[in-house]
Formats: C-alpha cells, sequence, structure tokens
C-alpha cells in the first residue's frame, strides 16, 4: 500500500514539471533510470507513475523509444464527473434494473450472465466479462431508457482519465471480491428475486465506492507526509545537535 500511494505523489510532481514547461508537448521524459534517481524511489515506483500518467493522457509509451508528453486536454470543467458520482449514480440505477429484470430475464440471458462468470473466476479478460455482466441485466428490463443510461455510464467509464485511474486502483486488486459479488446478484436473479437483486447490486456497489474512498484517503495521507517531510527537512535543527 506505502508504494502505491507513494508512486501518486511521483505522478503529480512530473506533471508539474510538464506544465511548467520543463517537459512540453511532444518532448521525451529522461529515462526511468535517471528519473528513479532523480526522485529518490525505485524503479518499479517509476513505472507505477508512468502507467497512471498514460492512463491520464498526460504521456505517450513508445516501445524502444522512450516515454513522450502529450498535449494537455483540458476537461471542461462544467461537466466534470467523479468516480465517487459515477458510482452513485450506477448503484441507484443499477439497482433498480436488477429488481426489474428478476422479473423478466430470460432463460439464455441466465445463460450468458454465468459464463461471464466463469470467464472471471478463470481470469479471462475479467473487465470485459464485468461489462458484458452489467449490460446483459440492463438489456434483460426490456427497457431501453435503462439499457442507454448504463451503456452510458459505461462510455464515462471507459473514456475519462480520472475515472479510469481511480477504477484501475481498486478493481485491479479485489478480482475475487467482485466474482463473489456478481455471483450473489446472478443467484437472486436466478431466483427471480427482485429485493434480493436490488440488495445484491447495492452491496457490490457499496464496497466498490468505500474502496475508492479508502484509495483517496491514502492518497491525501501520502501527500500530506510528503509536505511534513519537506517542511521538516526544511527547518530541521538536527545538525545544530548532532
Amino acid at each position: 500500500m506505502k508504494n502505491r500511494r507513494l508512486f501518486w505523489s511521483i505522478v503529480e510532481r512530473i506533471e508539474k514539471l510538464i506544465d511548467s514547461g520543463q517537459y512540453p508537448p511532444g518532448s521525451r521524459l529522461p529515462p526511468e533510470r535517471e528519473l528513479a534517481e532523480s526522485f529518490e524511489v525505485s524503479r518499479p515506483t517509476i513505472r507505477e507513475a508512468i502507467i497512471a500518467l498514460e492512463v491520464l493522457e498526460r504521456v505517450e509509451v513508445k516501445t524502444g523509444s522512450g516515454v513522450y508528453v502529450l498535449e494537455h486536454k483540458k476537461q471542461n470543467t462544467e461537466h466534470v464527473i467523479s468516480a465517487f458520482e459515477l458510482t452513485q449514480a450506477r448503484a441507484l440505477v443499477e439497482g433498480e434494473a436488477a429488481a426489474l429484470a428478476a422479473t423478466t430475464i430470460s432463460e439464455e440471458e441466465l445463460a450468458r450472465l454465468k459464463q461471464t462468470l466463469v470467464e472471471m473466476e478463470k481470469g479471462i479478460n475479467p473487465d470485459a466479462a464485468d461489462k458484458e455482466f452489467h449490460l446483459i441485466i440492463s438489456t434483460a428490463t426490456r427497457n431501453n431508457a435503462i439499457l442507454m443510461a448504463v451503456s452510458e455510464f459505461w462510455k464515462l467509464r471507459d473514456s475519462s482519465p480520472s475515472v479510469k485511474v481511480a477504477y484501475k486502483g481498486v478493481c485491479s486488486q479485489s478480482d475475487e471480491k467482485r466474482t463473489e459479488e456478481h455471483m450473489d446478484i446472478y443467484k437472486a436473479l436466478e431466483s427471480r428475486d427482485s429485493q434480493a437483486a436490488r440488495a445484491a447490486m447495492h452491496h457490490h456497489f457499496n464496497r466498490l465506492i468505500n474502496a475508492l474512498f479508502e484509495a483517496s484517503e491514502a492518497k491525501a495521507l501520502e501527500e500530506v507526509r510528503r509536505q511534513t517531510s519537506q517542511t521538516r527537512d526544511l527547518y530541521s535543527l538536527s545538525h545544530l545537535v548532532s
């Protein structure tokens, strides 16, 4: 957990260097070894930071060539949706979608849901299986407005850099829990139990949003520690009493 918190501070420091003009769009970042020495962290930590910067669309990794800075695409702040907002909206809409689908889902759709569970258990592209699972349920409602809403949620999840980074940090660490929660939803749908389906879907999203909060708190705590460490180094009197 400490290393995961640490790489976020490196992401922010590199972004500041990019925004300051030290590394303008089109320029190449220093090699991994030099960055590790410059920031006094391990090379794996630098790799984590580069992956996050790539997801945020701040850099592009060209195999065999290096890491290049991209032109920053600023979002319209009036329409920026956070991972927390998205998750809450999904819980509200998909909870009711599951309740409705429990009364309308076909045997064929149940079979397709079960196949996504098999794929998740075996680690066969679990993210794609996760998406298909939720879209099958939305389709099973026989309500095109619900299907459209859930489809738009997934488009946002797949296109918003900040949401992609937030979800990547928690989903990749909880594949087993995600599969168990999907199994509970499936069992409720199979039993045609609307109340149980709604509760299982809400439980699934409650765990996810709590994981997002924990990751956010860890990042904030690491930033406070970093700032405190810098202040301590600046005003330390240890050289006077040693």
